[in-house]
């Protein structure tokens, strides 16, 4: 295998990626209570759509269609986001998870995208290069709003906790103070 070799499975490696999370991305939107996060999974998955396109297109450069390979990576990526899909819990706790999950998949994207296109322009595919670049730029941007909205999914399901707590707390003490007397 040469390098031109490793940047073709690469290129196969992220169509299943992207693909895969073509069936996913629906899913977390329907499992997500918080508006916000629910329309960031909608956005990213129009977004995905785009990024297909661009791997074909890149695969068409090299006079190439994409090929049966399977990204393991991004079926063990979606596994656990299914977990916290079928979690057992309030809406927001479920949204902290999502989130999670999501966060797992863009790092996954962005250095699977990073190196693919340091392959390409190791071997001179500029036109390959610069579609990866286009994907890798709109990964980061989506890092980043998940990021924000991981914040802000943090904040909604402390204060859940912290008011679930309360009550529990004051008996606690409620009992405590019986007993001392």
């Amino acid at each position: 295998m040469n390098l031109r070799d490793l940047l073709i499975d690469q290129l196969h490696d992220l169509h299943s990626a992207e693909t895969q999370l073509l069936d996913a991305l629906p899913e977390m939107a329907s499992a997500s209570t918080g508006e916000n996060l629910k329309q960031a999974f909608l956005d990213h998955l129009e977004e995905t759509k785009h990024h297909v396109a661009r791997i074909e297109r890149a695969l068409s450069v090299l006079r190439l269609t994409p090929k049966g390979k399977t990204c393991a990576a991004m079926q063990g990526l979606i596994a656990e986001g299914n977990e916290a899909i079928d979690l057992k819990s309030s809406g927001a706790i479920r949204d902290v998870a999502l989130v999670g999950a999501a966060r797992r998949v863009e790092h996954y994207e962005i250095a699977a995208y990073k190196a693919a296109r340091g392959i390409a322009n190791a071997v001179d595919e500029q036109i390959v290069g610069d579609l990866l670049q286009q994907t890798l730029d709109e990964e980061t941007k989506s890092e980043l709003r998940l990021s924000t909205l991981a914040d802000l999914e943090f904040e909604a399901a402390k204060d859940l906790d912290t008011a679930s707590e309360a009550p529990a707390k004051t008996s606690v003490r409620k009992l405590g103070k019986k007993k001392q007397k």
